[in-house]
């Protein structure tokens, strides 16, 4: 994998105080407020894992109305924390999704994404479908922040991404799904699937699962 390619790892959590403060017992590193994505229900903290990439420590939002439609990353059932799915960086993202869908791989809708950061900074992105979760949250999403700064560079620090790997059932399909979006990560057979990522930190190796 191209680590140009990784954009973050999503974390998903039904409180994000709880989903901080797991990650910060495990890692030693209290990850940095993010944002709410307004409508969509969500809000996140954020950590830098090195080479552009950051973890995202998503969660549903109290403070927000309940959501017209589900919540992304199927936060309004996630019934304890787990690294859920990833994101790769993207440009001419329609490019991609329309070479995946040739090779039958269906990413969803483009849709279009904003939140404010503390210091005012509005970001603002477009993404494939949070909501498709391809493999069960294997396949990655597509992500293109344009002209927006990166999350990472606010992120807080401390962590590095070590390694990245899936596990699924069937990994011949899961891999011919990655080769769509010509990105390549180690599949293991499993009976359940799952995204594992190793994490160098301030008390060591740390895996997420």
């Amino acid at each position: 994998m191209t680590p140009t390619c990784l954009d973050h790892l999503v974390y998903a959590t039904p409180d994000l105080a709880r989903g901080i403060d797991e990650i910060e017992a495990l890692s030693g590193v209290r990850a940095s407020p993010g944002g709410q994505h307004l409508g969509w229900g969500t809000h996140n903290a954020l950590a830098a894992l090195g080479s552009g990439a950051y973890l995202e420590i998503i969660a549903p939002d109290p403070a927000q109305p309940a959501p017209a439609h589900p919540r992304p990353f199927q936060l309004d059932s996630v019934p304890s924390s787990r690294l859920l799915t990833w994101a790769l960086r993207c440009e001419g993202i329609e490019a991609v999704v329309e070479k995946a869908a040739a090779e039958g791989l269906l990413l969803g809708e483009i849709l279009s994404g904003s939140r404010a950061r503390q210091d005012g900074t509005v970001l603002s992105w477009r993404l494939s479908s949070p909501w498709t979760l391809a493999e069960q949250g294997l396949v990655p999403f597509l992500i293109d922040w344009g002209s927006s700064p990166h999350p990472s560079a606010v992120a807080a620090q401390g962590l590095a991404l070590q390694s990245l790997w899936a596990e699924h059932p069937h990994p011949t399909q899961l891999e011919r799904w990655l080769a769509a979006l010509g990105v390549e990560i180690p599949v293991e057979r499993a009976e359940r699937a799952a995204l594992v990522a190793v994490l160098n930190s301030p008390r060591g190796r740390l895996e997420l699962r």
